[in-house]
């Protein structure tokens, strides 16, 4: 399994950015290889605070819809994610509140490799990041 991180579906359905193509390169290939895509309702809940804040409700309909039809399974997050996440930054400075929620759901699942640009998972026990 493979956890989608929010800024894959940004990066793919914005506009132009170095990232565009890497993040488009990096799931046709793992599209191709039947990789399992997972994914959490947090990164939902960043794609709708992070174009809110920037004016482009518009832009929030397409990419949820886009982040469902990749992913394979959307996991909830209950309260024992949560308090994992606290634990996991406590033992780490470098991990963002919202990346410690996806740490902890990515443990609870299994999932033990991320899609992101996001270097905040690297030295994160347990989490192997990929990039395109």
């Amino acid at each position: 399994m493979i956890f989608i991180d929010s800024n894959i579906p940004m990066y793919l359905m914005g506009a132009a950015h170095p990232h565009k193509e890497g993040s488009r390169r990096a799931l046709e290939r793992l599209i191709g290889e039947s990789a399992r895509l997972v994914t959490d309702v947090e990164v939902i809940q960043e794609i709708l605070h992070r174009y809110g804040a920037i004016g482009r409700r518009d832009a929030i309909t397409p990419c949820v819809d886009t982040l469902q039809a990749l992913a394979d399974e959307i996991f909830p997050i209950d309260v024992e994610d949560v308090l994992r996440a606290r634990d996991h930054m406590g033992s780490s400075s470098s991990i963002s509140a919202r990346d410690a929620i996806h740490v902890a759901v990515m443990h609870r699942y299994g999932v033990e490799t991320i899609l992101s640009f996001d270097s905040g998972f690297d030295g994160i026990p347990g989490v192997r990041r990929i990039i395109a």
